[in-house]
């Protein structure tokens, strides 16, 4: 049927649009991932909503429409901790691969996936090919103690179109929100959310409780999944939905500094190795981060 019905309902301004229910976002996100919108509709989307903003409800429907059609990663026998890995590193390295192979040591199956939304910047992708890491297919079932990384193509080639839609007006759009929520995985998993701004901390959590998520939420890294190695951020886990506080955020004045390599891939790829090896310490909040996931994912054993 098109989706302008729903674009008149989106698209009156901040003060006049109206939410769609979840059926109507499924539907409408549905059409735009099957390739049955022109490129004006799409563009009327991405702006609509992002002057809108997104209900729980509406995010909802666009993941149910997502996970529809995608390809899920098969089940592993353990849950499978996702990292979605989307923003990069702009000042800080990116520690992303960091984190999945501290976790898969602790003999868990670790699902990175993620592309690049921006040029400018050093991707998790990249340093996991400085250290001679492949990507692998979606069709793969993960290893207990593996870190697989997964493009975001081989999961739904569709929502990266969607995604690289960014370079070309300029704004983020509903997609970049949602592939920080997803679940990949036809069996249980634990999705490691990340957030830049409270008011996504708020829309997050909205949307896990609604789908009954299990999730760690935490303030990111510059967006990605893993804790700023400089400070312990506060974070909460969703067990089928339900949150409680499981690290409050530190207090007070930093008094030392972990040494962090530049942000080019080679740099931080030489620098997770030389965590892997012991040579250098795991930045304490990272270690924290391991601990909260490890203990969850037992506790759910």
């Amino acid at each position: 049927m098109g989706i302008s019905t729903y674009l008149k309902e989106i698209g009156r301004g901040a003060q006049g649009a109206r939410s769609l229910t979840r059926e109507q976002a499924q539907d409408m996100f549905g059409q735009i991932l099957d390739g049955q919108c022109t490129d004006l509709e799409i563009g009327a989307f991405c702006i609509a909503m992002r002057i809108k903003g997104e209900t729980a409800e509406e995010m909802a429907g666009f993941l149910d429409a997502v996970a529809a059609r995608m390809t899920k990663i098969p089940e592993s026998g353990s849950p499978v901790i996702v990292l979605p890995s989307y923003n990069g590193a702009r000042k800080l390295p990116v520690l992303t691969p960091l984190l999945g192979l501290l976790l898969a040591r602790q003999g868990l199956p670790v699902l990175l996936h993620g592309t690049a939304t921006e040029s400018t910047r050093v991707t998790a992708g990249q340093v996991l090919l400085a250290m001679g890491i492949q990507p692998q297919p979606a069709a793969a079932p993960i290893q207990n103690g593996s870190l697989h990384w997964v493009p975001t193509e081989h999961l739904l080639p569709s929502l990266t179109q969607l995604l690289e839609v960014r370079r070309t007006i300029g704004l983020r759009n509903p997609a970049h929100s949602l592939v920080k929520l997803m679940n990949p995985c036809a069996g249980a998993s634990l999705v490691v959310g990340s957030y830049t701004h409270p008011e996504y901390a708020v829309s997050m959590a909205a949307t896990f409780r609604l789908m009954n998520t299990n999730a760690l939420l935490l303030r990111g890294t510059e967006g990605e999944p893993v804790a700023d190695a400089r400070r312990i951020p506060r974070m909460e886990l969703f067990q089928q939905g339900q949150a409680r506080c499981v690290q409050e955020a530190q207090a007070g004045p930093l008094t030392t500094l972990p040494e962090l390599p530049a942000i080019d891939a080679a740099s931080t790829a030489a620098y997770t190795q030389s965590v892997l090896d012991g040579t250098l310490a795991v930045p304490e909040p990272i270690a924290r981060q391991v601990e909260h996931i490890s203990r969850a994912c037992m506790a759910s054993a």
